[in-house]
């Protein structure tokens, strides 16, 4: 009997890491198999520019995807600040579950709250101003409408600026603001966040009005290998995929 919850995120699948992609595609066919529920927590791909791109990888994805769920492991996704275009099409075609950019799990008892992260990155206004944005019926509609081309063309200028972007800030401006953190947590009467995009792994451990908080944060998949955070009825351990 299937009884393991896996988590993982920020893979940025994309036609020039064929590594990565290779890591994600022996993980669907192997060890997610195993898994009774899959999530991934954003930033699948590395730009998705509407679910019509049926460029390389995509189409490989969502086979094998759809292999993965019709084998009885349900995949549930949330959207990332990469990938935040991904639609109905998309999961209909693979029989994946969209989350919102918050949703609570029972996790074996323990209330847990599942998130990308960006949201809790407030100290980093300029970003926050443009995700605000973006996720407005209105933004969203108009660039769709775009033909498949022209955003191709303009996600490789999105990545450019999102690279800039990171150079002009510290470190500490793009990751989570901890205040934000314990507020999100308190307004979900959680005690436990389990969320990726920093690119920063660890296991923080602080305290909610006296009462102990754990947040994970999930590693980022690079050529050498991927991380996938594996929770039990008997605990939780991280694993590494390798090519």
């Amino acid at each position: 009997m299937k009884d393991e919850i896996l988590f993982i995120s920020d893979l940025h699948l994309a036609i020039e890491k064929p590594r990565i992609t290779k890591i994600f595609l022996n993980f669907l066919n192997s060890r997610a198999t195993q898994a009774k529920e899959l999530y991934i927590l954003g930033d699948l791909f590395d730009v998705w520019v509407g679910d019509d791109d049926l460029t390389p990888p995509n189409k490989k994805i969502r086979r094998h995807l759809k292999n993965l769920t019709l084998n009885g492991t349900r995949v549930y996704l949330q959207q990332g600040n990469r990938d935040f275009l991904l639609g109905t099409r998309f999961c209909q075609e693979t029989g994946v579950i969209l989350l919102n950019d918050h949703h609570l799990l029972d996790l074996y008892g323990t209330k847990t709250l599942l998130m990308h992260g960006d949201l809790l990155c407030t100290d980093d206004i300029g970003y926050q101003k443009f995700r605000t944005l973006s996720h407005t019926a209105h933004w969203k509609q108009e660039k769709l409408a775009y033909p498949l081309w022209l955003r191709l063309i303009a996600s490789r200028w999105y990545r450019f600026k999102s690279l800039l972007h990171k150079r002009n800030y510290t470190e500490d401006i793009l990751d989570v603001n901890q205040t934000e953190v314990v507020k999100t947590l308190k307004n979900h009467s959680s005690f436990r966040l389990i969320h990726g995009h920093t690119h920063r792994p660890a296991v923080h451990q602080f305290t909610i009005d006296k009462k102990p908080a754990e947040r994970f944060v999930l590693a980022n998949w690079t050529v050498q290998q991927g991380s996938v955070l594996c929770w039990s009825p008997t605990g939780h351990h991280i694993e590494s995929l390798h090519p």
